[in-house]
């Protein structure tokens, strides 16, 4: 009894940890779009109460706003509660990003807004100086808008746990007392015994007491073909029963079955993704160490060269470290994010992650998942051989769609879906595990599989199926009226566009690999008839990840495109995951890029998006940065001898310059991309 409520407590703490995971994103949009409003709000007041502003409304427009006592005082409470209630996020994002050792636009806007902050405070409570309150909050709602943005266009990638947990069943019919009875998979224990009937998911792992059956475990395993279950064969929870019922006895439950340790992969990939930092943090490294060193010369060459006093001193130092960090920079980036995500969306790409994205135009390799992503994941006939002379190949088809018509098994659908007509049929039965019977045409026809004729000592001349035995396909035959009339290969059909995207990689210099759970002879075959330039055969669900990290390990920057929730951990692994739409919910959560249209050649489309995007982000912050290299010297006196001294408010017109410029700019990338777009097909 102890064992059943660990397994239970497992599961559903597992459960919790993962929804409160999923969640986390949402949150976080929901909190910087309430900081963002309630900071916006404070900044009026703030402006109004500003000297700088108060002096600029009355020159230029004429308004006169009346000072009162203690109006420095209001100005200070408004102030402080914009710095620490909408500054938060930014405060708590200096001590991550030191903690980690990588400071970015975190540690940029912190460092701005603290000393914004901490010097006006002693302005209004005795230092000589002025007022950088209305930089602050206007700064604090500039980059708190910017995140919003940037989050709510781009979707992080946290539903991929709590997908993973929906895969499984939420009941399961619990054999007892001669019947059975639907509990909570949660409450199964070692040694139970589950009734699985045809068609339903299987589960929980355990082994098959009774029964005979095919399995469909082309999502978690990656084995295209439908594998036979009979009595001492061991299943997979998640996995979906074919044509029999099975009885299957418990083996496994909570941490210890098949999906949990598939969650235990992609979770483990996700948090090990090298954290390579994105444009915008390398740029806010750079001006957070140009801030403080340009602050710092400042303060001592006013201090000790010119001879001046404190005040002035540290006013000139703090001038220099505040405008540093531009507003224009706070929306360089996430107006481009936008503006690209639209795009993207526009013409079937779904961008979840912003830095793997923007690494997309530095791929080296790009590995794809066979069963699903280059191929349809649907059976198709190859092959018939007409094992009887007085047949024809085209009647023996017929023969063998009439009698699957009846049949939900994917053999049954490939093999219907290539025949052009079909007999009706009588006494139609499945045999369990081997095949399917019926009469059509007056004659008595069975598709079965090699084991069906092993068993029953049917012989056929084995030489007429001639490499077909030998190339991993899946071969049934057709026996009527107690001869083996023919035999039917059926392989996963080849995406047509695949063979195109192979080859186009190619000629920009990328290698294209395979990962398949399939057999050597079907990789190879698949590899054969589209030019890949390596593959990787037989590779089971947990090693997939494994085998990203190998190509990584090789010094390149490696790509993933899968559909199945046996990519997710390989999805998480690789320096940049994309996945099918058309695939399952669990790899479509863990990637940074969605294929919505499941096409494969929409991947040169995501290079040619991730190419212009850069592009437009390197020239937003050639403009916001530029406005830096302008105002930090006229910040800092370096024409004060000629009577120039940048004022905070000619500070302001140029930064409100920089800001526009980088806002239309961003706009302009969706006349580039669409053009880019349409040129890559």
């Amino acid at each position: 009894m102890d064992h059943s409520n660990s397994g239970k407590n497992d599961d559903h703490e597992e459960h919790q940890g993962h929804e409160g995971h999923s969640n986390h994103h949402a949150m976080m949009v929901r909190d910087f779009r309430k900081r963002f409003w309630i900071s916006l709000a404070l900044s009026i007041p703030i402006l109004l109460l500003s000297p700088i502003i108060q002096d600029f409304l009355r020159s230029s427009i004429g308004l006169v706003i009346p000072g009162f006592t203690g109006d420095k005082y209001l100005l200070f409470a408004f102030s402080t509660v914009v710095f620490f209630y909408g500054g938060w996020p930014f405060l708590k994002g200096i001590i991550d990003e030191l903690r980690e050792k990588n400071p970015g636009m975190m540690t940029l806007i912190a460092v701005a807004i603290t000393v914004a902050y901490g010097y006006s405070s002693l302005v209004v409570f005795g230092l000589e100086g002025k007022f950088f309150f209305w930089e602050l909050a206007t700064l604090i709602d500039i980059m708190l808008l910017g995140h919003w943005m940037e989050m709510r266009s781009v979707m992080g990638a946290s539903m991929a746990l709590q997908e993973l947990v929906k895969l499984m069943p939420s009941d399961a019919h619990l054999l007892k007392d001669g019947g059975s009875e639907d509990v909570p998979v949660d409450q199964l224990k070692m040694e139970d015994r589950v009734l699985v009937k045809p068609g339903e998911k299987i589960p929980v792992d355990g082994i098959v007491v009774e029964g005979q059956s095919s399995v469909n475990e082309a999502m978690l395993t990656g084995e295209s073909n439908p594998v036979p279950k009979e009595t001492g064969d061991e299943v997979i929870g998640g996995a979906v029963n074919g044509e029999g019922s099975l009885t299957v006895e418990v083996r496994k439950t909570g941490k210890e079955s098949f999906l949990s340790q598939m969650l235990d992969l992609v979770s483990q990939a996700q948090q090990s993704k090298s954290r390579t930092q994105n444009l915008a943090d390398r740029a806010a490294l750079w001006l957070t160490i140009i801030a403080l060193t340009a602050g710092t010369l400042t303060f001592f060459a006013w201090l000790r060269l010119m001879n001046t006093d404190l005040a002035f001193s540290l006013e000139r130092a703090v001038t220099v470290m505040v405008i540093t960090c531009p507003h224009a920079l706070g929306l360089a980036i996430p107006l481009v994010v936008a503006v690209s995500s639209a795009i993207g969306a526009k013409n079937g790409l779904l961008i979840r992650n912003r830095g793997p994205f923007e690494r997309v135009r530095n791929i080296d390799a790009i590995v794809f998942d066979k069963t699903g992503t280059l191929t349809k994941g649907e059976f198709g006939v190859s092959d018939v051989i007409s094992l009887d002379d007085s047949m024809e190949k085209k009647e023996i088809l017929k023969y063998a769609a009439s009698i699957e018509s009846d049949s939900e098994h994917p053999i049954a659908k490939g093999i219907l879906d290539s025949s052009d007509s079909t007999y009706n049929v009588e006494n139609f039965s499945a045999i369990s595990g081997k095949g399917a019977q019926g009469n059509a045409n007056g004659r008595d026809v069975k598709v079965v599989s090699p084991g069906f004729l092993k068993e029953e000592n049917i012989d056929y001349p084995e030489e007429k199926l001639g490499e077909i035995a030998s190339q991993g396909k899946t071969v049934v035959f057709v026996v009527i009226d107690g001869n083996v009339a023919g035999a039917i290969a059926l392989e996963d059909v080849v995406r047509p566009e695949s063979k195109e995207v192979i080859s186009r990689l190619k000629e920009l210099g990328i290698k294209c690999m395979m990962l398949t759970g399939d057999q050597e002879q079907v990789a190879e075959r698949v590899a054969e008839k589209i030019g890949l330039d390596e593959y990787f055969a037989g590779v089971l669900p947990d090693e997939k990840a494994s085998r990203i990290k190998e190509v990584q390990e090789r010094g390149l920057v490696v790509a993933m495109v899968g559909d199945g929730i046996n990519d997710a951990p390989a999805l998480a692994q690789a320096d940049i995951g994309i996945a099918i739409g058309a695939g399952t919910d669990v790899a479509v959560e863990t990637a940074d890029i969605v294929l919505v249209k499941s096409n494969p050649l929409d991947v040169m489309a995501s290079i040619e998006l991730s190419r212009a995007t850069y592009s437009k982000m390197k020239q937003n912050l050639f403009w916001a940065t530029g406005y830096n290299a302008l105002a930090i010297p006229l910040a800092a006196g370096i024409l004060y001898q000629q009577g120039i001294l940048l004022s905070p408010a000619a500070g302001a017109v140029l930064m409100s310059m920089s800001t526009i410029i980088v806002a239309i700019n961003a706009k302009l990338l969706s006349i580039d991309r669409n053009k880019n777009i349409d040129n890559s097909g």
